[in-house]
């Protein structure tokens, strides 16, 4: 069901003998580290260390449509120290600026795009919200609290958030999670009735003192005649405090930034 990756046919594969292993929010890898040359929408990358994986458990990265995983947080996470292609798009000057932006579509239309080195102004004409990072690890940001319409739920003494376009739902913490789902209407597995999902009220996330709203017609799930809501409870402890991810649920609003050069997050609405 998958494009595969050929070593013995690329005259530029390096291999080495160092062995990798990544376990995802759903699903894992094993594999080995191999050098070659990437390339990424006309940016031809010399010399990226990549993985080839050998084994990967389970079904979940046989039924998905991608064929690999292109990690975009910083270096000081990457696996076996690899360095992260975009460090490598930097060092060998392919980008005009050292931040790539993200645009997800919604509702399952086309026209989704990654652009290294600028931002589309298309897609910044509402102006753009900028956040500081509070590591340099992920996209990591302080949240300072969570609403379900005028009325705060989560995060009220401030929080961490990621966000995190690998991730597909909204990620709270458990003892939130019950919180969000009570104040919405939905029972213990976030189920909804649909006829309800018409009048529920935005979700809003507060970021550096602006609100940045998610309606229901992005957070609740429709599968033919079933609701449900597009939040998963888990709890992941940080130096600084516990841990939100604001995956493509919340992405597919904002056009967002990443600029590795000023160590910020830019969000604009779309």
């Amino acid at each position: 069901n998958h494009h595969r990756f050929n070593p013995n046919i690329s005259s530029t594969f390096v291999p080495t003998n160092d062995s990798l292993s990544i376990t995802y929010g759903t699903g894992s890898m094993t594999g080995i580290l191999g050098y070659d040359t990437v390339t990424v929408g006309g940016l031809v990358v010399k010399n990226q260390i990549f993985g080839l994986a050998t084994d990967e458990p389970g079904t979940i990265f046989y039924y998905s449509p991608f064929d690999g995983i292109m990690g975009l947080a910083f270096p000081s996470i990457s696996s076996s120290n690899a360095t992260p292609v975009f460090d490598n798009m930097m060092a060998q000057d392919l980008v005009k600026k050292d931040l790539f932006s993200v645009y997800l579509s919604r509702h399952g239309m086309g026209g989704s795009f990654v652009l290294f080195g600028d931002t589309d102004p298309l897609y910044t004409m509402n102006g753009i919200t900028w956040v500081s990072l509070s590591a340099e690890t992920y996209w990591q940001i302080t949240m300072d609290s969570f609403s379900v319409g005028q009325n705060t739920v989560g995060c009220s003494n401030s929080c961490q958030a990621i966000l995190d376009t690998g991730t597909s739902l909204l990620v709270v913490p458990n003892n939130v999670l019950s919180k969000i789902q009570k104040a919405l209407g939905a029972n213990s597995n976030g189920q909804i009735s649909c006829l309800r999902a018409f009048t529920l009220p935005n979700i809003v996330f507060h970021i550096n003192g602006t609100s940045f709203p998610v309606p229901p017609s992005s957070y609740v799930i429709w599968r033919g005649l079933s609701c449900s809501l597009a939040f998963e409870g888990m709890d992941i402890p940080t130096e600084e405090g516990e841990l939100w991810i604001l995956g493509d649920v919340f992405l597919r609003n904002y056009y967002s930034i990443y600029d590795r050069g000023n160590d910020r997050v830019g969000l604009s609405r779309v």
